[in-house]
């Protein structure tokens, strides 16, 4: 694959360039997304407060080591856009503020009490943390 030209311009982008895979990384990157999936595993099966506690504090770790390098402001903001995120956010924080000063009524259920039926089985609770670990690391290494 080849560099995107436009891409390529601007530091914090991804950048599409065909790297040889040798079979020492190809082994170390199945052995850590294995250690990642039995850390999940066992996390979605003890508490979620050390599950989610150790993976922060060792990505905090990465990230606090090895700063990312500066990303120029962009020139101009798009409102309209950024509208829509800000209307759907505040939407989600009022619902959720309301939910938690109702004390979730059945009528009036909070987004934690409508997702916790859906996360219940363990190997979806395991696939949610993995997924939440592997977006970790996508930020950091970003």
């Amino acid at each position: 694959m080849a560099t995107n030209p436009a891409r390529s311009d601007h530091p914090g982008r991804w950048r599409l360039v065909a790297r040889p895979r040798h079979p020492a990384h190809l082994a170390l990157l199945a052995l850590i997304v294995t250690g990642l999936a039995a850390y999940a595993w066992v996390a979605a099966a003890r508490g979620a407060l050390v599950g989610v506690v150790i993976p922060g504090a060792v990505l905090g770790v990465i990230a606090f080591g090895r700063p990312p390098e500066r990303i120029p402001p962009p020139a101009g903001l798009d409102t309209i856009g950024m509208s829509y995120w800000v209307i759907c956010l505040a939407a989600f924080f009022e619902w959720e503020a309301s939910a938690w000063r109702d004390n979730s009524w059945p009528w009036h259920p909070s987004f934690t009490n409508l997702v916790d039926p859906l996360l219940a089985p363990h190997p979806i609770k395991s696939v949610a943390i993995l997924v939440w670990m592997l977006a970790g690391w996508a930020l950091i290494r970003r």
